[in-house]
């Protein structure tokens, strides 16, 4: 173009930023300067504000260089562009120095100086400049507002705005009303909020898309859900962005209703992996696992590709289902996904295994970890090896976190504590306890104390169990006397059984667990005048018993069993095989535990309910269900029964098969006429 002036050369430069093509912009401008055409200030300021949108501070640098080697800095729209520049490109010290070396400033560079310091957390010098401004415009008031909106100090944000109210006659445009919503949102300040909306329907404001969207997210967070969701049938919109959905989406999860937040998602115009994932995590968070499996293929077919919280979050569904063949699914798409080593993964791998009673599986995940393995990782593994028995392997484990200058958080020791108590390790149990609060100084939660009750109380010292609890200098909960009980009802202390479920129903007088191991103390100690009055008492106040249940997975199917359950298909095969089971093991030398039993059943009566426990019906569908020699994995929601522990080890013998149980509390392997707890639980 050698037949160009600056004036042309300046137009192109000028049309390709209001097209965005701020790097032909800015090739224009390198091609400018090699025809030895001299810049206007109009071309650098141009120039400047292509590398402001670009993000390209080495460019603008050099191009700095320019303005001083043709003294263009003592143009005002020169020096404020340097400045934006410097401040959209991150570096606020060279940014400073052009504004304290300008001769006239403007509303606009103090602005730009105030947003750069916001942006790089300098808060205290944003508020500082702030309070210099000789004069201040919306887009100052905006920028402290946002600022402090953005980096999370939305109490100063409303202050401001405040302030703004009764220090100027300005009012507040859509970028205010977005950021004050926004915080009033995070703060769930309703009332503040409901102001705002009222101002905006008064005074007919323009708004936006961001205004909308926050004054969504405000109400659902501040607990207007249903408010929030007639703004958007009232809108008829379908652009919601991410945060009003989640903030939506979380509103009716607190109520226990996804159902409106699942329709709001169907019309959603722009699904993105945040969307989906936050209506799973939604599901997963209610306990509706089979919507979740079910979005979850939805997504596979039609959504976008799955990030690391997606695959977690859907691990977290097979470790809640115990789903092992589920679980193996995910692993493969997390493989294929190329997010299996991501630490977020790599964890809910390692639960998920765990909880699905693979252990060896989980530990070979594990050891695969790349890299340096973070304290959640081997915080996941300690507890996945306390869960399944392996107290000592789990100790070592937690040794060797220790060798390699690893620093456990509270939830390791409870890992640690457990796997002490899993395996009646007293003195180690003690050592670790002192280790945590002299040497690491994590203070002792709830969750602490009720292993060390745990611990005392398994090993058969209740009364020094009954004294630790005495002693906790915060108030003791439902778990701890519920750990406690469990222990009166293990060593058959009757006395302290009852001052433990007095003590337990009084935090939680609905608690069915208490009544039923009150009278499961007195039945076993032979009391069993006080076993009807407690069971008398448990009816009088209308307290239903937690109905027990087992489940196992066959081919992608849950299939749960309750106490004689008769609802199955295939009953008649399950009771007539358990029945012969029955027989054998007997002849094997078992003996059923009828003490456990209401005394007043003839004692036909008394096997006839014991031989058809939850548990024991969904290992005979699962032998009648697969292969020879196949591991049979058993769920079940309450702690298993004596009579049950004794009679599946035998089981396990008779069929050469490994069965595999998780109860509320830990994992038991059976093979061979034994268990992994060692009969220590």
């Amino acid at each position: 173009m050698p037949d160009c002036d600056p004036v042309s050369w300046t137009a192109i430069i000028v049309g390709y930023n209001q097209l965005g093509l701020f790097d032909n912009a800015i090739g224009m401008f390198a091609k400018m300067i090699s025809e030895r055409v001299p810049p206007s200030q109009f071309t650098v300021s141009n120039v400047l504000s292509s590398c402001a949108a670009n993000q390209a501070l080495d460019i603008g640098r050099k191009i700095h260089s320019f303005v001083v080697k043709l003294g263009l800095g003592s143009h005002a729209s020169v020096a404020t562009s340097l400045l934006n520049m410097y401040a959209k490109c991150g570096d606020p010290v060279i940014a400073k120095v052009v504004f304290d070396r300008m001769t006239l400033k403007n509303i606009s560079t103090w602005n730009a100086l105030i947003s750069l310091y916001m942006q790089s957390g300098q808060i205290n010098l944003a508020a500082s400049q702030f309070e210099k401004m000789p004069d201040r415009d919306i887009v100052s008031w905006n920028s402290m507002i946002s600022g402090y909106n953005q980096i999370g100090y939305d109490l100063e944000a409303l202050n401001i705005f405040s302030k703004m109210l009764y220090e100027s006659s300005l009012k507040p445009d859509k970028f205010t009303l977005a950021s004050v919503l926004s915080a009033c949102a995070n703060l769930e300040k309703l009332n503040i909020g409901k102001q705002i909306h009222a101002y905006i329907l008064r005074t007919e404001t323009e708004t936006s898309e961001a205004v909308g969207n926050a004054l969504i997210s405000m109400y659902a967070k501040s607990g207007g859900v249903e408010i929030a969701r007639l703004i958007i049938e009232h809108n008829r919109t379908s652009n919601l962005n991410i945060i009003a959905f989640t903030s939506l989406l979380d509103g009716y999860t607190k109520l226990g209703d996804v159902k409106p937040a699942r329709e709001i998602f169907n019309k959603l115009r722009d699904r993105d992996v945040i969307a989906w994932t936050a209506m799973i995590v939604g599901y997963v968070q209610n306990g509706l696992w089979n919507e979740a499996l079910e979005l979850f293929r939805s997504m596979v077919n039609e959504g976008p590709e799955l990030n690391s919280y997606t695959l977690a979050s859907m691990l977290s569904v097979s470790s809640s289902l115990a789903s092992l063949e589920h679980g193996k699914q995910i692993h493969a798409r997390a493989i294929k996904a190329g997010e299996s080593s991501t630490a977020s993964v790599t964890n809910a791998l390692i639960a998920m295994y765990a909880k699905a009673g693979s252990i060896n599986i989980a530990k070979r995940v594990f050891d695969l970890t790349s890299g340096k393995k973070e304290t959640v990782s081997w915080t996941s593994m300690i507890m996945a090896l306390a869960q399944h028995g392996f107290g000592e392997e789990a100790i070592s484990l937690f040794e060797r976190m220790l060798s390699v200058g690893m620093k456990p958080d509270h939830i390791t020791y409870v890992g640690v504590l457990s796997a002490c108590t899993h395996v009646g390790l007293i003195e180690q149990g003690r050592n670790y306890y002192n280790l945590m609060t002299e040497v690491h100084k994590i203070e002792p939660t709830l969750s602490h104390y009720a292993c060390m009750i745990d611990l005392y109380g398994r090993a058969g010292l209740l009364q020094e169990a009954y004294q630790f609890i005495e002693s906790m200098p915060i108030e003791p909960d439902n778990i701890a006397w519920g750990s406690l009980l469990a222990s009166c009802k293990i060593h058959k202390n009757a006395d302290l059984a009852k001052v433990a479920a007095e003590r337990l129903l009084h935090i939680d007088p609905g608690n069915s667990g208490a009544y039923s191991a009150l009278a499961n103390v007195y039945s076993a100690c032979g009391k069993w005048e006080n076993a009807a009055k407690t069971r008398k008492l448990m009816k009088d106040r209308g307290v239903k018993k937690e109905k027990g249940f087992s489940w196992i997975h066959i081919k992608n199917k849950v299939h749960a069993f309750g106490v004689e359950d008769v609802i199955h298909p295939q009953k008649d095969e399950i009771y007539k095989l358990m029945d012969e089971i029955w027989e054998d093991i007997k002849k094997m030398g078992f003996i059923p535990d009828t003490e456990s039993v209401l005394h007043d059943l003839e004692e036909e009566v008394k096997e006839q309910i014991l031989r058809y426990h939850s548990e024991k019906l969904a290992i005979a569908f699962g032998l009648l269900s697969t292969p020879e020699n196949t591991v049979l994995r058993i769920m079940k929601n309450l702690r298993v029964c004596n009579d049950c522990h004794s009679a599946i080890k035998f089981i396990s013998k008779l069929v050469g098969r490994e069965i595999i149980v998780r109860d509320a509390t830990r994992f038991h392997h059976f093979k061979d006429g034994a268990c992994s707890c060692r009969d220590y639980w």
